[in-house]
């Protein structure tokens, strides 16, 4: 077992973001990146990031990206999180369980990586625990692919971008990342 979240020392730098309904969400920095005059940085939860979605029976679960902080679907997960001596956090971006949690099977990622039939684009995640709230089904799942947050920094500050300086510099950002990766 490790340390809930991506196995990071305590020498990481860390930053707080907090949303406009006043939730935090500490994350490790991972990368500090100038663009255009202005300084971006690429955060990853301290905490392992969950997301809830509806379980129907044989199909495909149904991811639920809106979800009140008082909703009676997040206590009951809370108590089922309990169980497992873990808690959940209703952090900024996202719902993230602090604790310590199994790593996930390597054996089993790399069988999802070789098959053919996975949709490269599409995310794969891991279910955590499974609980019942009037007579609906629910999950809590991993994302397998890192979950990394983008944000602008403002005196030392990270601040969330708006939807629209997302859009344009995003490109940006993961040119800026490839370069830094593989320099010609």
């Amino acid at each position: 077992m490790s340390e809930s979240g991506p196995g990071k020392s305590s020498d990481h730098p860390t930053l707080l973001v907090r949303d406009r309904e006043g939730h935090d969400l500490l994350c490790f920095l991972e990368h500090l990146i100038p663009i255009e005059g202005q300084d971006y940085a690429l955060l990853s939860p301290v905490d392992t990031p969950v997301s809830l979605f509806r379980l129907n029976n044989d199909a495909e679960p149904v991811p639920i990206t809106e979800v009140a902080s008082s909703e009676p679907i997040l206590s009951v997960a809370d108590v089922v999180l309990q169980e497992h001596d873990l808690v959940l956090v209703r952090s900024a971006i996202t719902l993230t369980v602090s604790g310590e949690l199994e790593e996930p099977d390597q054996d089993e990622l790399d069988e999802l990586e070789e098959d053919d039939d996975v949709d490269e684009d599409a995310e794969t995640f891991e279910l955590l625990v499974s609980f019942m709230v009037d007579a609906e089904e629910y999950g809590l799942y991993i994302p397998l692919d890192p979950f990394l947050v983008l944000v602008r920094m403002v005196d030392g500050q990270a601040v969330l971008l708006s939807d629209d300086e997302l859009d344009r510099v995003q490109p940006l950002i993961e040119a800026e990342l490839e370069e830094r990766e593989w320099p010609d």
